[in-house]
């Protein structure tokens, strides 16, 4: 969701980890020469659906932390990509943390319905954020510097048993 990390903690991450990062909200942006808002007012949030997909299905994502738009899980094409090649991390807050992180969300280029609360809204993606994700990680009442060492920790351990993951067969 919307000021759950994913920017901030990408960028810690990378450093740490002697990554790349990309951030795609920035990335669409920068393609399309329009902020988030101006694509979902102008366009649609279908629209910014589409793009976003578009964007995430180009990204070579070996050797990178991507710190997604939150609706990126959306696109069921998107993310079969990022789970190829990545470990897909859900950065859990509660729709209190996200309300009080983002404030005003109606400036925030939320891929929304015109008639969607942020509550329906976070509903819905949480079911798909769970549905995705390798990893999931509890964000609230934890600093940076913790979260950070448990991602660290956490894509180790996974990184460490994807070869014997690999051998498995399977199902």
């Amino acid at each position: 969701m919307p000021g759950s990390g994913k920017s901030t903690l990408g960028v810690l991450l990378a450093k740490a980890a002697a990554l790349g990062f990309v951030d795609t909200d920035l990335l669409i942006q920068s393609q399309t020469g329009s902020t988030l808002q101006a694509i979902v007012d102008g366009e649609g949030y279908q629209a910014l659906r589409r793009i976003e997909e578009q964007v995430l299905c180009s990204l070579d994502v070996t050797g990178q932390v991507i710190a997604t738009g939150g609706s990126a899980v959306y696109s069921d094409r998107a993310m079969r990509h990022l789970k190829q090649n990545s470990i897909v991390v859900f950065l859990d807050i509660s729709l209190t943390a996200v309300r009080q992180r983002i404030g005003d969300f109606s400036l925030r280029g939320i891929s929304k319905r015109p008639d969607q609360s942020l509550e329906d809204l976070f509903a819905e993606r949480y079911e798909l954020y769970t549905r995705y994700a390798d990893v999931i990680i509890q964000g609230e009442h934890k600093s940076q510097n913790q979260v950070l060492e448990e991602l660290l920790k956490v894509t180790a351990e996974i990184q460490r048993d994807l070869p014997a993951l690999h051998k498995q067969p399977h199902s």
